[in-house]
Formats: C-alpha cells, structure tokens, sequence
C-alpha cells in the first residue's frame, strides 16, 4: 500500500513557489533578527497555504499549527485582535474545516475537497454575523488599547469573512483571504517599523497574497 505523501501531489511551480517562500521567510529573520517563534510561524504558515490552495486536508491541518504559533507572536506586540481571532476562530473553524472537507472529497479516496455554492440564506448570515463581529470587537480592542486599532478591526472582518467561506467549501474564500492578507501586510509592516523582528511576518503574509492570486486564477476547490 503507498503511503500518504501529499508532496508528491505538488507540481514543479509549486515546489519552487514553496521554496522560494521558505527561503524569503528565512533570509527576512536572519535580516531582522528575533524570537524564533516568528520564524516558525512564517515557515508553517506559507506551507499550509501551498496545501490549502491545492484543497488539501493537510493545509487545514497546518492552519491550526499555525494559528497557534501566530496568536503567540501577535500577544507579543499587542496585536489582541489577530490572537483573538486565530485562537477564537481561524483555528476551531480549521479544525472543523478538515472534518468538512474529509466528509465531502471531490473523488472518494481523494483529499481534496468538493466545492459548495452559497445559498442567499448563508450569505445573509455571513453578512449580519460580520457586520456584529466587527463592531463587537473594535470596542473589545480598542479597550485592551490594541496596537493600530482600525487596521486590527478591519483584519477581524476580513479574517471572518474568509474563514465563513473555508468552512462553506466556497471558492470564493480565496478572494476574502486576498483581502485579508493585504490587511495584514499592512498591518505587520506597521509593527516591522517599531522592530525589523517582525520582517519575516510582512514576508509571510505577501507570500500568502501571492499564493491567494494564484488561487483565484485558477481556482483550488475541485469542482
């Protein structure tokens, strides 16, 4: 029987994407220095993704390392919204996105996941539900005196937004993760300027915009 090796599912763009990935993070911690939770949080992040996007159960299994490990950096520089939101939501909607996504494979016997269209009753509560997340948190925020208030706000929404989506099997997840990681960038490059420790995150969350475009161009949950 062959053993489970999700790698070998990569294509020849996507070990180099991932590499090049691995290598950005790494050489952006040598630069700026730190603690090496950083650094492990950016390497687990940027190889989750590459099977997130292929609509691989490992993905959202790494998604939850990877939360864990990110609400640590975050709690470092006061970022309570990303610690919040990863330990509150992105991690148990991963974990509830794998048992999703292994009741509901494209092919039986495969990993990845069959894709799910929206129903408007879904979107409604995607859009009130959003609507009270973000305005609940931005006075929860702003009363723990959250480092760069509105642009953690807007994360909270944006993160919401994506996460609703994954768990949904929806394609268009990847367009809220878009977002989301351009929040992000922003929100990272505004640490990075207090301390250049925080570089391998800015890097992280670009090779994740760049990673989300390449979903969108092509999609990543089997139709």
């Amino acid at each position: 029987m062959q053993a489970w090796n999700p790698f070998r599912k990569l294509t020849g763009f996507e070990w180099g994407l991932w590499l090049f990935s691995l290598a950005m993070v790494t050489l952006s911690f040598l630069f700026g220095g730190g603690h090496p939770l950083t650094l492990a949080a950016s390497l687990i992040g940027v190889t989750a993704l590459i099977f997130v996007a292929k609509g691989e159960v490992l993905g959202q299994i790494l998604t939850v390392v990877f939360s864990l490990a990110y609400a640590a950096v975050s709690l470092r520089f006061r970022y309570y919204g990303e610690m919040i939101t990863y330990l509150g939501m992105t991690a148990p909607i991963a974990v509830m996105s794998v048992v999703s996504w292994l009741k509901h494979p494209y092919q039986a016997g495969k990993s990845e996941v069959a894709v799910a269209r929206l129903t408007a009753g879904q979107i409604a509560w995607m859009s009130g539900l959003g609507l009270i997340v973000t305005v609940l948190f931005y006075f929860i925020l702003a009363y723990f005196e959250t480092a760069n208030l509105l642009v953690s706000t807007v994360s909270i929404l944006t993160s919401f937004l994506a996460s609703y989506l994954m768990f949904c099997r929806s394609p268009a997840y990847a367009l809220a993760y878009a977002a989301n990681d351009l929040v992000l960038i922003v929100l990272w490059v505004l640490a990075a300027m207090d301390s250049l420790s925080y570089l391998p995150m800015v890097v992280c969350f670009a090779m994740f915009f760049c990673k989300s475009n390449k979903k969108l161009r092509t999609g990543c949950i089997a139709e």
